[in-house]
């Protein structure tokens, strides 16, 4: 029996015939990414039902040099969760550990009492495997909600979201899973248990380590649970779409809604007219929300608690008033049922599906600072089109948090995988040079994963390389959690 064997007997004993796995057509599904862009190989999938089981697992990779590739939903746009052709890896998923163990509603409680005393305001603790939606109806049920959501909330996983520093449309109020995160649990590379889930106010025992963990992508630990924030449940919201003349005028018009509004301001988005109009002819039934059609739009929502929602839409009315006085925006419809709220959200929502249908992209997911953004769209969508012909290039997302999703779409006539293979990279490359030069990230929300892993060894500081480089060697000297991922090699 050669080690690999060994490692997968024993592997089976430990976890039995539901943790573990090597029948190819259980297996076959988790080894593509979700875009269809990196395909893999592993040696088993493996499904531990709990934090010790997690822990015994790694102990035994380690003892057999069995590289480990955490997974949560498979949802990731980075390939950060999809393992190498050499089948010599693992993939350790962990969607078996699904358990909301307990919600604090800051005075009613429910669950046990793991590692949730202290701190204020609502709590859950969530097992890494719960679904998004799962626990935005778990906490909704008890009149609370999670502060963070995202196209894929029927399939990103807590954990998933904690490896990648999630952001999503809520960003601009409540900021990304980093400020979600209360206390975390997560098994290290030795197989020790890492557990900081009890949430406290103040504590100066020296450097914050779930804040390390936190957007790792499972390089340095495997986050097996966590305490999150929540927060009262909002009594109703406004949702309005105006059309503008400009994307310079769009970010005068989130000054100007901050200024009116920042305490209920949940959401600020940007689309181009190209946009919608894709999403119009992909999804026949979809409707513009204005008559006349504008080079760009704004979905802007806003919140209220319960007792604040009857003035809410008169203040909406009274913002977008003044927008329209002032110059600011050319048009705007205010949803007038939660349905035609939701209904604003879906063309925000359906225009990347509705890319997927016109031909091959290169989607980058990028931030620059806020002030910034606008001319930043205004500027490099116009010099990607002088440097590659016949490309299409736009942006759109969360203008408030200064990410946008850069696209570049191919020209007419360009076959998928072709064109990319061909064109992408240099495209790619074209578009983080200009990130970096006006002092952005080419990773906003997304992660770094395989895909971007190059490009930050280009780009990235010196200095800030060689300290993830240290901090990955000390804490996985054998390189065993999720490698090519992440951290880019060294210099020769």
């Amino acid at each position: 029996m050669n080690d690999q064997d060994a490692f997968c007997a024993a592997a089976a004993a430990l976890l039995g015939p539901r943790g573990f796995t090597q029948d190819e057509d259980l297996v076959g599904p988790w080894l593509t990414d979700w875009r269809g862009r990196y395909h893999g190989a592993a040696l088993a999938l493996a499904s531990p039902e709990s934090t010790q089981q997690v822990s015994d697992l790694v102990r035994l990779c380690s003892q057999f040099n069995i590289a480990i590739v955490p997974q949560g939903g498979n949802s990731g746009m980075s390939g950060g969760a999809t393992p190498d052709t050499s089948g010599n890896a693992i993939v350790l998923s962990l969607r078996r550990m699904n358990a909301i163990r307990k919600i604090d509603t800051a005075g009613g409680e429910t669950g046990d009492n793991n590692g949730m005393s202290g701190g204020a305001g609502g709590k859950a603790l969530c097992e890494a495997g719960v679904i998004l939606q799962s626990l935005h109806e778990a906490a909704e049920a008890r009149a609370m909600r999670f502060p963070l959501t995202l196209g894929g909330k029927g399939s990103a996983t807590i954990g998933g979201l904690i490896s990648t520093n999630a952001g999503g449309t809520q960003v601009l109020r409540h900021g990304t899973m980093r400020a979600q995160v209360l206390g975390l649990e997560a098994v290290m590379p030795d197989g020790s248990i890492f557990n900081s889930l009890t949430p406290l106010k103040k504590d100066n025992r020296g450097f914050d380590l779930k804040q390390m963990l936190i957007g790792s992508e499972g390089t340095l630990g495997i986050v097996t649970a966590a305490t999150v924030r929540l927060l009262p449940a909002i009594g109703g919201r406004v949702v309005a779409w105006a059309g503008l003349a400009s994307v310079i005028d769009a970010r005068k018009l989130l000054v100007h809604c901050e200024a009116q509004a920042a305490d209920i301001l949940e959401g600020f988005e940007i689309v181009p007219d190209e946009c919608l109009t894709s999403v119009l002819d992909h999804q026949p039934d979809a409707r513009s929300p204005l008559d006349a059609r504008y080079p760009w739009y704004a979905l802007v929502e806003l919140v209220a608690q319960p007792d604040q929602y009857d003035a809410l839409y008169q203040r909406a009315e009274d913002i977008l008033g003044s927008a329209m006085e002032a110059g600011l925006l050319e048009d705007a419809a205010i949803a007038a049922s939660e349905s035609q709220a939701e209904a604003f959200w879906h063309l925000r929502d359906s225009i990347s599906a509705a890319e997927r249908a016109i031909g091959p992209a290169m989607q980058h997911d990028i931030s620059v600072p806020v002030e910034l953004m606008a001319q930043f769209v205004d500027q490099t969508v116009a010099e990607v089109e002088a440097r590659f012909p016949g490309t299409r290039a736009h942006a759109f997302g969360h203008l408030g948090d200064g990410n946008v999703h850069f696209h570049v779409l191919a020209p007419a006539g360009a076959v998928a995988g072709e064109w990319e293979l061909a064109h992408g990279r240099q495209i790619s490359m074209f578009v983080h040079d200009r990130v970096t030069s006006w002092g952005g990230s080419i990773s906003a929300e997304h992660g770094i994963g395989q895909m971007k892993r190059d490009e930050l060894g280009r780009l990235g500081d010196p200095v800030s390389l060689a300290m993830m480089r240290s901090v990955k060697h000390a804490l996985d000297p054998k390189g065993l959690f999720n490698p090519g991922k992440l951290v880019p090699t060294g210099p020769a």
